[in-house]
């Protein structure tokens, strides 16, 4: 048996965890044997001392977060185990070889076994980073099983932490390389080079998650005169490019992304002038683009990261996808998405449903769309779903 302090849960409370589920929530706690601070490791036990668990201890409504239901050490050899599980993974759905592409997630959080972590490949680096305590703390232990899974491979890890760790933990982290130093920016995804900035960029750097829509969006682009919302850094821009658009505007609020998009578009299509960004609020520059589009991408950053917010983020999606579907060309093809985790696969269809019905317009689905395979969702926590997406087709 671990030698860690003990988390006791309350009679009856044990059966999520009995189910797998990686959440012990401060509601099912009966009490705590030892002295315990967050992100120190502890053991969960049901009311009659079975043990349940192992896992990093939290402060707020999720008190412990699961990274085993085995009793074991997490050392070295752990972690190593857990890394080249996800790993595997990769290599499975053919990323780590998939001609073009050097970029993929490597670990996703619960999806792998490892709540609390994100870690996204770049051309040889990792970037790393932690959303609790816990896995901060063991930033060296996991930068090193890294280095173990993926040899050569691995030129860098970068933790990119001090902004995704819980807001009351007391700790000053500060950004930087756990392992090597940057020798490269530029990356590839299906053939088309772009730059990511994990230092200063959003994320990790880039939203690896838009993958496998982005070429799907690239099969509709052909002719076309799309419009990208949201577009950070133009994944979805260069991707209708390279699949034939007309013309094609980016449009962000931040200026810095405009930069970069323009700069990603110049490494792909040098001197191309079917491309032209603008910084620009999104619902400002969607006030008045009537019949100017027949593709148009809705990309928006998270409109509810907590549950209190979800009222309020389901009107913002309505006024957005109405706002596109009133003024897109007849026979246009809408990419919608969220990447809310509170707003549900059936939250988010319906504010699409009610926008629809706002324009009186006959809309249909062409593709509902989700995730992609290295961003993968345990069976057992179906919390990690987030990303919904819709291609509508409207008349």
């Amino acid at each position: 048996m671990s030698n860690f302090s003990k988390v006791v849960l309350k009679k009856g409370k044990e059966e999520s965890i009995l189910r797998f589920h990686p959440w012990v929530f401060s509601g099912a706690i009966d009490r705590i044997e030892g002295s315990v601070e967050e992100g120190d490791v502890v053991t969960v036990h049901a009311s009659d001392d079975r043990f349940l668990g192992i896992g990093h201890s939290s402060i707020g409504s999720i008190a412990v977060r699961i990274f085993s239901f085995k009793d074991i050490v997490p050392d070295l050899s752990f972690w190593c185990e857990k890394m080249q599980s996800a790993f595997n993974l990769r290599q499975r759905i053919g990323l780590t070889s998939r001609k073009g592409t050097n970029v993929f997630r490597l670990v996703h959080g619960e999806g792998d076994g490892m709540p609390g972590l994100i870690v996204d490949f770049y051309n040889g680096t990792a970037v790393f980073q932690a959303h609790t305590v816990g896995m901060w703390l063991m930033r060296d232990l996991i930068a090193e099983s890294m280095k173990v899974v993926l040899g050569d491979l691995l030129t860098a890890v970068y933790d990119k932490s001090a902004k995704t760790l819980p807001f009351k933990a007391s700790i000053e982290s500060v950004d930087g390389y756990l392992l090597g130093g940057l020798t490269t920016r530029e990356v590839m995804e299906d053939g088309n080079r772009f730059i990511v900035d994990w230092e200063e960029g959003q994320k990790t750097g880039f939203f690896v998650d838009q993958r496998e829509n982005r070429k799907l969006l690239s099969e509709y682009a052909f002719g076309k005169d799309v419009l990208n919302m949201f577009c950070y850094t133009g994944g979805f821009s260069f991707s209708a490019m390279q699949g034939g658009a007309n013309l094609v505007h980016s449009v962000d609020s931040s200026a810095k992304a405009i930069e970069l998009t323009n700069q990603n578009v110049e490494l792909n299509f040098p001197g191309d002038t079917r491309h032209e960004a603008f910084a620009a609020d999104a619902f400002d520059f969607m006030k008045d683009i009537n019949n100017k589009y027949d593709l148009i991408i809705l990309d928006p950053p998270a409109f509810a990261k907590h549950r209190s917010a979800l009222n309020q983020a389901l009107q913002g999606y309505k006024k957005l996808n109405a706002r596109a579907i009133q003024q897109i060309r007849p026979g246009g093809v809408l990419f919608t998405f969220s990447c809310s985790q509170v707003v549900t696969r059936t939250n988010f269809r319906e504010a699409v449903f009610s926008a629809a019905a706002i324009s009186k317009r006959n809309v249909r689905i062409l593709h509902q769309l989700s995730q992609p395979g290295d961003h993968p969702i345990s069976i057992y926590h179906p919390e990690g779903e987030y990303l919904k997406g819709l291609v509508l087709y409207v008349e």
